[in-house]
């Protein structure tokens, strides 16, 4: 069922794949606009502290100058330099409070539609890398609010004001130093638009790592028996230096953007050190004027800086905020277009449900197109029937399951559940009316009660005890001292393939729905845990319609109606003993009792 397959990287996007714009970043940043604008206030005030400072200093020499006394203006300078520090606290906690609710609210948004997205896309993308858009890639938002922009904010009041000070004391010193300062711009405005692509590329990188980690651990028992550590350490390893190398190759970006606002700051400050000197020398200003002109430019040079970083910052942000995008932009499983207000009938019609020529082909890959997995489909369930699917490997078993919870739709044909046509109903109401208990159904690390409660949060421990003693599973319970709170493990470890396979049953039963899915799967069962799950299907048959996947002949036998797939195509359809008389293949199935 699932597309993805091998060592590949399915859903990884190219190296030249998804773009944001600062657009996309503006809606996190209005969610907490309150806040901002606090921390815009104080990043004002912190700004016009520090435009005062200078002013005061050259009022200090102006005073030592003429004798004058300095208590009035010292004072004035303490208090500045602590509203400036003082202002400069606040707003840094404003700013980290606000970016950990920006990464919040990234993270809410993708928690939101993870399980929301059509099915195609987990067979298509890796888990792991899911997972590292939820994580490192959010992260990285936080970096565009407290690593710049609001310090860009202040920054462009510090900026203004030093300019207007220096002009009004030299305008030709003034001059001078924009120029450095255009210099410095020019040449890092090409570079710190870089950046944004390799962190798109890191963050990628990353990904695969997560995903490579996370298929190894998910497998570690096969991995250890196979004594494949080394190889899949490797694997591992080789994503990790490839997410190492973008990460390097920021680094030289942030290394070559980073030092040039020092850069210009020393060029500036030496040539207005040096024709400043001159000046003074020739009576066309004093030490006083050169001095407030020097901290002023200081002052300028410094928000100059934080915009370089501010850039940088935003620009890593936007190259995580692409694969952030990605997700959120992908259409969620219940389209706009569908009738969502649209409720399955009760039952009021013999047939359960119905195919009528159902075709189904995935969707196609490159230049190739896909061949057709179910070709012209029909049968017919009838209502509080137990009925069978068998038919070899790849002839459309689960894939007829997948059709009928909606993971797919066909492409032909139609379905139909109590003669009504399912993509007429919301996915809500047509799973309300059926129960899929999956071939390998997971079990969640976590204790049995909360297994169960899954689909049922409400169900109370009476009714948790008589579903397990339902499909022969009290035994569990018994071996363990916490009962219902016994601990599973993770993916289920700590229980049998069998009991795992009831309690994923037990689960869906508590729902009570109607109709069952189930694809059965005893062919990895002891003899004993075989008899356990035969028992535990004909129990919940009772009072539903009942469809399953069988892979034993023992699960099948019974059954109302069985229908052979082949490539595909139905061809055949009846009891057991009608079967080995009409259709060859299940005959030929039965004869070995595999039937898988």
């Amino acid at each position: 069922m699932s597309m993805q397959g091998g060592r590949g990287r399915p859903g990884t996007k190219k190296d030249d794949g998804p773009k944001a714009k600062f657009s996309q970043l503006v809606p996190y940043l209005k969610e907490h606009k309150g806040s901002l604008t606090v921390a815009v206030i104080l990043s004002l005030i912190g700004a016009g502290a520090s435009l005062a400072q200078p002013m005061v200093v050259g009022n200090v020499i102006t005073a030592v100058k003429k004798h004058e006394s300095l208590t009035g203006i010292i004072v004035s300078l303490i208090a500045i330099t602590l509203v400036s520090a003082i202002a400069g606290g606040l707003m840094y906690y404003v700013l980290a409070k606000s970016g950990e609710g920006v990464v919040l609210s990234a993270r809410q948004k993708l928690a939101h539609r993870l399980l929301r997205l059509p099915i195609k896309e987990y067979d298509l993308r890796r888990t792991g890398d899911l997972v590292s858009r939820v994580g490192s890639d959010t992260t990285l938002l936080r970096a565009a609010l407290t690593q710049g922009l609001i310090d860009a904010a202040g920054g462009v009041i510090i900026f203004v004001g030093s300019v207007i000070a220096m002009a009004i004391i030299d305008p030709l010193l003034l001059g001078l130093t924009l120029l450095m300062i255009s210099v410095a711009v020019g040449s890092i405005g090409f570079t710190a638009r870089r950046i944004r692509s390799a962190t798109t590329k890191a963050q990628t990188r990353v990904g695969d790592m997560a995903a490579s980690v996370e298929r190894a651990l998910g497998a570690v028992r096969t991995i250890r028996a196979a004594r494949a550590e080394v190889r899949e350490t490797e694997a591992i390893v080789n994503d990790a230096s490839q997410a190492y190398e973008q990460g390097v190759k920021i680094a030289k970006l942030n290394a070559y953007v980073t030092p040039i606002g020092g850069l210009a700051a020393n060029a500036a400050f030496m040539v207005v050190l040096g024709v400043g000197g001159y000046r003074v020398a020739a009576g066309t200003t004093d030490v006083a004027s050169l001095i407030t002109f020097i901290l002023l430019m200081f002052l300028m040079i410094r928000p100059v800086g934080q915009a370089f970083g501010a850039y940088s910052s935003v620009q890593s942000a936007l190259g995580a905020l692409a694969r952030i995008q990605e997700i959120l932009d992908i259409p969620l499983e219940e389209s706009d277009e569908e009738r969502t207000d649209a409720t399955a009938r009760k039952a009021s019609n013999k047939t359960a449900i119905e195919f009528k020529k159902v075709k189904f082909a995935y969707a196609d890959q490159g230049d190739e197109k896909s061949p057709e997995v179910l070709q012209g489909v029909s049968f017919k369930i009838e209502r509080g029937t137990r009925v069978a699917i068998v038919g070899p490997s790849g002839s459309g078993k689960s894939t007829t399951f997948s059709l009928i919870e909606r993971f797919y739709e066909p492409t032909g044909g139609e379905i139909l559940l109590d003669g009504q046509a399912v993509h007429s109903m919301s996915r809500d109401s047509l799973r309300e009316q059926i129960g899929y208990v999956e071939q390998d159904a997971p079990v969640l690390a976590g204790s049995i009660r909360e297994n169960l409660l899954i689909g049922s949060p409400d169900a109370t421990d009476k009714e948790l005890k008589a579903v397990l003693a339902e499909v022969n599973l009290t035994e569990v319970l018994k071996r363990h001292k916490s009962g219902l709170d016994a601990e599973v493990g993770e993916q289920g470890i700590m229980l049998s393939g069998g009991e795992r396979q009831r309690l994923a049953i037990a689960r869906t039963l508590l729902a009570a729905p109607p109709i069952l899915l189930l694809d059965e799967s005893t062919s990895s069962l002891d003899g004993l845990n075989e008899q356990r799950m035969r028992e535990a299907i004909d129990a919940v048959a009772k009072n539903r319609t009942m469809i399953v996947i069988a892979h034993r002949l023992s699960t099948v036998v019974d059954s109302d109606q069985i229908i052979v797939l082949e490539k595909g195509k139905v061809i055949g359809s009846g009891t057991h003993k009608q079967l080995l008389k009409s259709t060859p293949l299940y005959k030929e199935l039965a004869a070995t009792q595999m039937l898988d």
